[in-house]
């Protein structure tokens, strides 16, 4: 499985917000009358002025929202650690896990032998997930009627299921809460999440370099490309932090700045 990117919203006539927010700053101009003036080459200006300024406020007026799929938990781990955003991700506690698709790094993917060992214990992860679980469901069933149901755990779930659906439900979703620490970082999940422009300029920064790990280095790439459609000049400088200067990783550095502006069209 691979990360889908969909730009879902996005604030409207974004670089003409920035525009204006930036007009403000720099002329004596009223709000009512704030946008006037501003077509597209003038808009333009104003966003390539904030740029070569290093002024960075006023692209925080313009916001941009991404769904997410098909990515790990692993990958939404890195992603959360982006703190200037809003985030709303897949509870594992409402969804049930018995079935979790999954990811496979692609390294992974291409070895024949690390491929078994990871589908190995991929699927011991889910059988286990499964009778955890069940166990506890039935135990929880036990502990509300008592012997009153034979059978499997599994049998004895869905004979109270047939009685009381909403309170099976119930403890599905409480023994969920449990069963699933033993689900891997490969469980793929879905989030939605907002960024700003500055917060994507540094997002795209760190995350569209090399080093960073394929996956949300892949999502990134996504991102950016969705943000280049409805805004291609507050974007236009996005990118790895080597497109305009050194490499900051210093001596972790990828060794690849030429390749990657070459990559940016830089």
């Amino acid at each position: 499985m691979k990360p889908k990117v969909t730009l879902l919203a996005h604030t409207p006539d974004a670089e003409q917000v920035v525009a204006m927010a930036a007009k403000l700053c720099y002329s004596a101009s009223d709000i009512e009358h704030i946008r006037d003036g501003l077509d597209e080459e003038k808009t333009s200006s104003f966003i390539k002025m904030l740029a070569s300024l290093g002024h960075g406020s006023p692209v925080e007026h313009a916001t941009f929202t991404f769904g997410i799929e098909g990515i790990s938990r692993a990958c939404s781990h890195q992603l959360v650690r982006h703190r200037i955003a809003s985030y709303s991700q897949q509870s594992q506690r409402y969804v049930d896990g018995t079935k979790f698709e999954f990811v496979t790094p692609p390294e992974i993917e291409k070895n024949e032998k690390a491929y078994e060992a990871y589908k190995r214990v991929i699927d011991m992860q889910s059988d286990a997930y499964r009778d955890i679980r069940d166990a506890l469901v039935a135990g929880y069933i036990k502990d509300a009627v008592g012997d009153k149901y034979e059978g499997t755990d599994a049998e004895i779930i869905e004979k109270f299921k047939a009685e009381n659906k909403t309170l099976c439900a119930s403890f599905i979703k409480k023994a969920n809460e449990d069963a699933r620490f033993v689900l891997p970082n490969a469980c793929t999940t879905k989030i939605i999440c907002t960024f700003n422009t500055r917060s994507l300029e540094n997002f795209f920064a760190h995350r569209c370099c090399n080093r960073a790990q394929w996956e949300i280095r892949e999502v990134a790439e996504q991102m950016l490309l969705e943000c280049l459609k409805v805004a291609p000049n507050l974007f236009a400088n996005c990118g790895p932090s080597c497109l305009f200067g050194p490499c900051p990783e210093g001596k972790m550095s990828c060794g690849k700045m030429k390749e990657m502006r070459e990559k940016y069209g830089r």
